[in-house]
């Protein structure tokens, strides 16, 4: 009875009941670029669980939060999600990939081009504890490869149904589309016609379609009319993978693409593109083999190659593929980042190779070589085949978005990986925003955030609204800045002081806190 007495007496007389914690954290006095394109301003915001619960120009009391954090002078926007990268089935093995978390991304797509998917989704997915959020999509290349194999022939209508029945079960399962990767075996043996029906199913689930188109070199402008048959027959939003213009002989020829686009769109078709901001690609050395030759894989290769009229096909078709479509005969362009049965060459050129092991430095010897790392085991190497001018006007481009086309990586592998995989995001920031202007902060942060959480439809991400989920990012915007180059790749970007997502502390003062709070999207 005296104890209650005291207490009335305490709030009567001196308001002594504690405040209660009404959020979680208050990230206070930050300059907040919300993601919707709009003018920057100075703002405070408080996070509630998962959620950000207020966003205020006026000050927030800090009595009114547990974690109170004063970002003065920095920018505090959403996380970045990546509409592309190559996590899809080995996401577990790294809860924190720190190569992208310290770009600024807090959620990572797995949109499939030529590598498989988990099966079954669902199980695969909610056993993750990691660190970003996470999304999947169903994949052409798993669904034919699980159906007919690597064979080049049509779908028969049973095969096709099968192929039907693994879109519609990942869909059901939660993917949020479907995604082709037209160049890789065995996807690039599917025809249009095999990819609207099955992009039918993803459109009936409400998913989106995403391609790595059949051809991005000298028939470029004919895979983007491609994509849009597609688009347009299947009746689903369309998204062009990594778009660009390969081969020194297409260089300005991505601008004529994006008009295609433009008219496509103006035509009632929804399509967009995303990029990553670097003047060389990265993908496997069978793709300079003509497919034909690819038809069952690697020992029916080698088959073909010992039938001299054959391999004389083959020589001839890899000729055209690297003269009109990549790097033409200069071997220095291409450039090792895992040569599996010779490592010692990750880093290095094919010219490095031929020259250490005696091919001539000729066309012919640059494709004898070609063929024999081919037999051995292949290779995955970065091709510096891209116009700086093309990178430009895609950036600038008004539906273009950004992506890291990355890569999981162990730093303590001996694999060489294109620096995309750990500055892509950082790089559009330090080089194409505060360097050379192209964009305004505003724009690029866009691009990253709410435009590519609008195409994978997901309203409560990408964007600093009051009830989004609390994903966001606080950098200085002069020390944001990517730090990997083609000579040395396994380097963190800098600048991201702390990274929240889903309401918790992944990095906090510039380091990682090892919590896993991410979702899986669906």
């Amino acid at each position: 009875m005296r104890l209650l007495f005291l207490s009335i007496f305490c709030l009567i007389f001196f308001g002594c009941v504690p405040l209660e914690k009404k959020y979680d954290v208050l990230l206070s006095n930050g300059t907040i670029v919300d993601g919707l394109g709009n003018p920057r301003y100075q703002g405070n915001i408080a996070i509630k669980n998962d959620r950000i619960a207020l966003i205020s120009k006026e000050a927030i009391s800090n009595k009114q939060a547990h974690i109170v954090i004063d970002i003065k002078g920095k920018i505090i926007s959403p996380g970045f999600i990546d509409p592309h990268a190559h996590i899809q089935t080995k996401i577990h093995q790294f809860p924190q990939p720190e190569n992208f978390l310290r770009q600024g991304i807090t959620t990572i797509c797995a949109s499939l081009h030529s590598g498989d998917q988990p099966w079954p989704l669902d199980s695969y997915a909610n056993s993750l504890q990691i660190a970003p959020n996470v999304a999947f999509f169903s994949g052409l290349n798993w669904t034919r490869k699980k159906v007919i194999g690597l064979e080049d022939r049509p779908a028969t209508a049973r095969e096709l149904d099968s192929m039907k029945y693994y879109v519609a079960e990942t869909m059901k399962q939660g993917a949020l589309g479907f995604s082709v990767g037209l160049i890789y075996v065995p996807g690039l043996y599917a025809s249009t016609n095999e990819i609207i029906e099955l992009a039918k199913v993803a459109s009936s689930y409400d998913g989106i379609f995403i391609s790595h188109m059949r051809n991005e070199g000298s028939k470029l402008l004919d895979a983007i009319r491609e994509t849009i048959i597609i688009a347009k027959e299947a009746k689903i939003p369309a998204q062009i993978n990594h778009f660009k213009a390969a081969g020194v002989a297409q260089f300005g020829l991505a601008s004529r693409g994006l008009e295609i686009i433009d008219s496509a769109r103006q035509a009632g078709i929804d399509i967009k593109v995303d990029l990553y901001p670097y003047a060389a690609a990265n993908t496997y050395g069978y793709i300079l083999f003509p497919p034909w030759a690819l038809n069952g894989g690697t020992e029916a290769l080698a088959n073909r190659l010992k039938n001299p009229d054959l391999k004389e096909k083959i020589i001839d078709g890899m000729k055209e593929i690297l003269l009109k479509d990549e790097t033409g005969d200069d071997f220095s362009l291409i450039q090792f980042n895992d040569l599996f049965s010779a490592p010692e060459f990750n880093g290095k050129t094919l010219e490095d190779y031929m020259l250490a092991k005696g091919y001539p430095n000729t066309l012919d010897g640059g494709i004898e070589a070609i063929i024999d790392l081919e037999l051995a085991g292949g290779f995955l190497a970065i091709y510096h085949e891209m116009d700086e001018q093309d990178i430009i006007n895609i950036l600038k481009h008004p539906e273009s978005m950004i992506e890291t086309d990355g890569d999981l990586i162990n730093p303590n592998s001996n694999i060489f990986p294109h620096p995309r995989s750990y500055g892509s995001f950082p790089r559009v920031l330090s080089k194409y925003v505060r360097e050379l202007k192209i964009l305004t902060l505003e724009q690029a942060i866009q691009k990253m955030t709410s435009m590519t959480a609008m195409q994978i439809r997901q309203d409560d991400l990408g964007k600093i609204v009051s009830g989004a989920y609390a994903d966001l990012i606080v950098f200085d915007e002069d020390e944001i800045e990517d730090q990997a180059t083609y000579t040395n790749s396994k380097v963190f970007s800098k600048g991201i002081e702390y990274m929240l997502i889903n309401g918790k502390f992944v990095i906090s003062k510039g380091e990682l806190t090892n919590k896993t709070p991410g979702r899986w999207i669906k």
